[in-house]
């Protein structure tokens, strides 16, 4: 593997989902633009996106209701700023929707003549969509876009491992830390490349990948919070991801939802211990709360995750069989037919399901131009904590906000004049080797995740949270060892930036003496009359052994 220097851009943005495609559209009439993707262009979050996206648009609403409803569900710790800015953008963010060419459901009745829909949190019906696939529609004609401008090139297969800031293009002492680029491994050519930019974007997404059990895809391995942190920006909130109830447990697809609105119209949740009398399991919800299976998210997440821990079991039952065939099949097509493929068949037998991580409400910090703490580095989308969500995200504010911070991120890039790009070194390989095995790597991803699910899942506990620090601070240790003596792999980049979030977790969450939001605490199980977000301090360390001084 040898180093190398790719075609150059004004901006590369890291990520191609929605935060990164909205950013770098808005960008592209002025400035150069290289969007690197780790796999390929379609292998982002956005298209796994089922539900809408929000649009103050209706006579019966406002954007104060709106942000009253954001502050709600982020229990106290919403910044009232950030929500009423991405508030008072949204009508805007559907109109640029419908100018790229997204179609969304109509209703001739509608506020711009679309159907809007109404999720749990919300007041009023405000949920623009596309059936139930909204984000896959934005993501198509977007991508579609961006292939088609001259000004922006889309590279896949190119996975970022580090920010290149001051510390390797040999600022002076004293001189202020910038990013002047990224490097990034040319997985399919087996060399890194050093991609210098006047700015660079991390719109990487999520990090749910660091959980045995997750909605996200494979894609979500915290890169970017990963990668600013070691940059030495800091970070917040790392403590509240957002557990869905019920995700498909079963071999062949552990990353497929199981819609809430299964239990709405009547689905029950079961203990798999059948009986004579009870051959599917015995119900448990009631047991939990009178809202039995319609109450809130958290609460029948943590249902489950108690009843999994108490009877040592792998998953619990959804039986849906009540509801009917014809029912199961018109109202549920998506779910009926993939269950089917895999050998489920709803109407007559009940699904196996998890909770599993589902969305990171923390990320690295950056402002409301998605500024974060490096001069030239920003950070848009989920990577980034803006104090939009607070310590729970409102359904269907994530895309809005994918769009309304990656346009401020290049209106505040267009809005200053473009530096000459740095020389940056090339990436040195020149004292490591290629790995002997890579059975270090999987026992360690195996690991992590099972470490961060059974100890930093659902419901916590000071000693779970200690002894999974413990634990991952020498799985760190071990991978740092492997990073430093073997060429780098994707499967190791990952690994390095899982251990790296599943740190800031742990220690986010110790530093939580409450439980508030999406996090539950057996030691502090009530909240705190006061509170403040979690923010750590950045990692300041020196450039890796292997870039050059």
């Amino acid at each position: 593997m040898k180093a190398d220097h790719a075609s150059v851009a004004s901006v590369v943005i890291v990520g191609m989902g929605l935060a990164g495609l909205s950013a770098a559209l808005k960008l592209a009439d002025q400035r150069s633009v290289l969007l690197i993707a780790k796999r390929g262009t379609r292998d982002a979050a956005t298209p796994w996106a089922q539900g809408g996206i929000v649009g103050v648009l209706g006579h019966d609403d406002s954007i104060e209701a709106h942000v009253r409803d954001t502050q709600q569900a982020g229990a106290g710790l919403v910044d009232e700023a950030a929500a009423r800015f991405v508030s008072e953008h949204s009508a805007d963010a559907i109109a640029w929707l419908i100018e790229q060419g997204v179609t969304l459901t109509p209703d001739a009745h509608g506020p711009l003549g679309l159907h809007l829909t109404r999720e749990g949190g919300h007041g009023v019906r405000r949920i623009a969509h596309a059936a139930d696939a909204t984000g896959a529609a934005i993501h198509e004609a977007l991508l579609a876009r961006a292939r088609a401008h001259p000004n922006i090139t889309l590279r896949e297969h190119c996975f970022a491992v580090d920010l290149i800031t001051s510390r390797h293009v040999g600022a002076g002492a004293g001189s202020r830390i910038a990013c002047h680029g990224v490097y990034a491994l040319d997985v399919a050519a087996r060399r890194v490349l050093a991609l210098p930019a006047d700015a660079v974007v991390l719109a990487t997404g999520g990090l749910g990948r660091v959980y045995r059990y997750t909605s996200n895809p494979d894609t979500a391995t915290g890169d970017g919070v990963a990668m600013a942190w070691r940059a030495g920006c800091r970070v917040a909130n790392m403590e509240f991801i957002q557990f869905h109830p019920t995700c498909l447990y079963h071999p062949q697809d552990r990353s497929f939802l199981l819609t809430e609105a299964l239990r709405g119209e009547g689905a029950v949740l079961r203990l798999p211990l059948p009986s004579a009398d009870e051959p599917w399991g015995p119900r448990f919800m009631p047991a939990h709360d009178e809202r039995a299976e319609l109450a809130p998210r958290d609460i029948v997440a943590r249902a489950i995750d108690f009843e999994m821990k108490k009877h040592g079991v792998d998953h619990v039952w959804l039986d849906a069989t009540a509801l009917g065939e014809l029912a199961l099949r018109e109202h549920f097509p998506t779910i009926h037919a993939r269950c089917l493929a895999l050998g489920i068949d709803i109407a007559r037998q009940p699904i196996p399901v998890v909770p599993a991580a589902h969305y990171s409400c923390g990320g690295a910090v950056s402002d409301l131009h998605g500024r974060s703490d490096l001069p030239g580095l920003y950070v848009v989308g989920e990577a980034a904590y803006t104090g939009l969500h607070g310590a729970n995200r409102l359904a269907s504010n994530s895309l809005l906000e994918c769009i309304v911070l990656g346009q401020a991120c290049a209106r505040d890039i267009l809005s200053r004049p473009a530096d000459a790009l740095p020389t940056v070194p090339a990436w040195d390989e020149s004292r490591v080797e290629d790995a002997d095995e890579q059975v270090v790597i999987s026992h360690n991803w195996d690991e992590l995740r099972l470490l961060m699910w059974n100890y930093v899942g659902i419901v916590r506990s000071k000693k779970r949270l200690e002894r999974a620090l413990r634990r991952i601070q020498l799985l760190q240790g071990e991978i740092h060892d492997y990073y430093a003596s073997f060429r780098i792999t994707p499967d190791l980049l990952e690994l390095r930036n899982l251990a790296d979030c599943a740190e800031l977790i742990v220690r986010s969450a110790l530093a939580r003496p409450e439980s508030r939001g999406l996090h539950f605490s057996l030691d502090f199980p009530g909240p705190l009359p006061a509170t403040f977000p979690t923010v750590l301090a950045g990692r300041t360390a020196a450039p890796e052994a292997r870039q050059a001084p």
